[in-house]
């Protein structure tokens, strides 16, 4: 925790609301720079999207100019993932990867579903959306990394750490581009000598590429309504930790899943175990947001489960190397938003193409990226310039991206109703159920949470420092590190609600469900401060998910701050 990073409930917070409003004039201040497209995030399908663009061009001899833009110090910094890749969307996109050199060599070989009780394993049979045959299991981080040099092979401009603050608008409310934020901003929103306005990125199509619950995405929703006509998105939280353990336990290629314990039977949530090379393994545990229990902790969870005897038996004798912490969305077909707006549209888990059966988004995050440039691209040279690229939300429909989340769209909200149910029913839309014609509806993970006088407190075992851990010691691992003097980018709607709603009738949840202790409640003076450690932040986003009473605002720091991670 850094004082000057800390900021309780009597501090000058920037003002803000749930839906903060975006800019419809460029700054006179503000240096501009014109592109033809527009990217907004380096991870898989905001990547895919700048690759096929620049192949478009080449293959149809036009000079097309595409800018990406990645908040995190690097390309693969901000980037979190299991992961089991299956390569149909990188074998379209650039079908020579193995040649050219891609990190993905660990060829998945054997896989193992079990179900938890406190003490013992039993073993099901494996879901068929899980048998990863042909698949490999890979760092995400280090696969994006690779994907950024092959984009600027072709030409693409990528301008890592410097994050998109602001949507801009034009005259005829559509999407102009973006603006990267204002930089030697004081903590107390004032300017200091440092100061350097941000920068003005204009495009004819803008492409929204920012991962689960975008901020950006978050204000282009509220502002052009695209939920009208869906679902709530619903959420998990992924913890992960990454091991190197000895290699008499290594087993490369191996890949376990896990149900059941620690989660009780209203809660899902399930883990992972991947063995990779070099006698690492991946090893995380999901919890959806949707849980109702106020004094969960995902985090807490997750290093419990490492206690059980299936898991804790690969890793004693071994040492935890790498940590981090990702919302992930999960609210498949019935969930996403109107994909297109004027002037710009929305790819990848912004959107919200995961799919949670499979434990898998990255290809299909990648496929909707490809899907995006061919639609670009001819909105742009084909249709002259058309404000909205309205053929994306068609051509993505006929994609097989759309066919399997269709099979898949009913299996995540049956766990609803709890775990046996959830696991039947999921068997039961696997051999043919999914051809019925309904569709289960989603639920706003906040408003699931109960009151703290409907609930049983749960109480954790303190860590030991060897198999588990706390919170502080994870973010170290992650080297997250945020520029001291800068607004916290955590904020509030109403500063006093911490203390004088959430704390009494919640049991103050965000001290739980953080996975990174940015939110804490100390005693000053006999009186009950709410704490925000904004510098231990690992860009979760899950307060701004969670919080039951929507009063948390998730927005983008300074360019470059936030965790760093390698081998996620």
């Amino acid at each position: 925790m850094t004082d000057d990073m800390t900021q309780d409930i009597d501090a000058n917070l920037p003002d803000t609301d749930t839906t903060p409003e975006t800019t419809q004039a460029a700054r006179t201040d503000r240096e501009s720079m014109e592109y033809d497209v527009v990217i907004v995030g380096g991870g898989p399908s905001g990547l895919s999207a700048a690759i096929r663009l620049k192949q478009l061009a080449e293959k149809e001899g036009k000079d097309l100019s595409v800018c990406l833009l990645e908040k995190g110090s690097e390309v693969g910094a901000h980037i979190m993932s299991g992961a089991v890749l299956e390569t149909r969307a990188l074998d379209e996109l650039i079908p020579d990867w193995k040649d050219k050199g891609a990190p993905v060599t660990c060829e998945a070989k054997k896989d193992s579903f079990l179900y938890l009780t406190e003490k013992k394993s039993y073993r099901l049979p494996t879901p068929p959306q899980q048998k990863n045959h042909g698949n490999y299991i890979i760092s995400l981080s280090n696969l994006t990394r690779w994907m950024g040099e092959q984009a600027e092979a072709l030409g693409v401009e990528i301008f890592a750490g410097f994050a998109a603050s602001e949507v801009l608008f034009d005259a005829n409310n559509a999407v102009k581009g973006v603006a990267t934020n204002d930089m030697g901003i004081d903590k107390d929103g004032n300017k200091t000598e440092m100061f350097e306005p941000g920068v003005e990125l204009h495009a004819k199509q803008t492409i929204f590429a920012e991962g689960c619950h975008g901020s950006l995405t978050k204000q282009l929703i509220a502002h052009y309504d695209l939920r009208a006509n869906s679902d709530p998105q619903t959420y998990g939280l992924g913890v992960k930790e990454v091991w190197e353990i000895d290699p008499e336990k290594h087993e490369e290629g191996k890949i376990v899943h896990t149900v059941g314990w620690p989660m009780d039977k209203k809660t899902y949530g399930g883990s992972w175990m991947y063995h990779q090379e070099n006698n690492l393994v991946s090893l995380g545990f999901v919890v959806g947001l949707d849980y109702e229990n106020p004094t969960l902790s995902p985090f807490e969870e997750m290093q419990r489960w490492k206690t059980h005897p299936a898991i804790r038996k690969y890793l004693e004798g071994g040492k935890r190397i790498h940590y981090g912490a990702r919302a992930l969305v999960e609210g498949g077909l019935q969930s996403l938003p109107k994909l297109t707006f004027p002037g710009g549209l929305l790819v990848g888990d912004t959107a919200g193409f995961l799919n949670v059966p499979k434990i898998k988004g990255n290809h299909t995050a990648m496929k909707s990226g490809m899907v995006a440039a061919d639609s670009v691209f001819a909105t742009i040279f084909d249709n002259e310039g058309a404000y909205e690229c309205t053929d994306y939300a068609q051509n993505m429909e006929k994609s097989w991206v759309w066919s399997e989340l269709k099979k898949v769209r009913n299996i995540r909200p049956g766990f609803n109703k709890g775990f046996w149910f959830g696991l039947f029913h999921a068997a039961f839309q696997t051999v043919g159920g999914w051809l019925l014609p309904y569709t289960i509806k989603n639920h706003a993970d906040y408003a699931q949470t109960k009151p703290l006088d409907q609930v049983t407190p749960i109480t954790y075992p303190k860590p030991d420092g060897v198999l588990t851990f706390d919170r502080l010691s994870s973010v170290y691992l992650s080297n997250t590190n945020h520029d001291e003097s800068q607004p916290a980018h955590l904020r509030l709607v109403d500063a006093n609600v911490p203390v004088s709603v959430n704390l009494p009738k919640f049991g103050g949840p965000a001290q739980r469900y953080c996975p990174a202790g940015v939110y804490e409640y100390v005693n000053e003076n006999n009186a009950t401060k709410f704490v925000i450690n904004a510098q231990n932040c690992v860009h979760c986003k899950t307060c701004d998910i969670k919080d039951p009473s929507q009063n948390i605002q998730w927005t983008v720091p300074q360019g470059g701050g936030g965790p760093n991670y390698s081998g996620m």
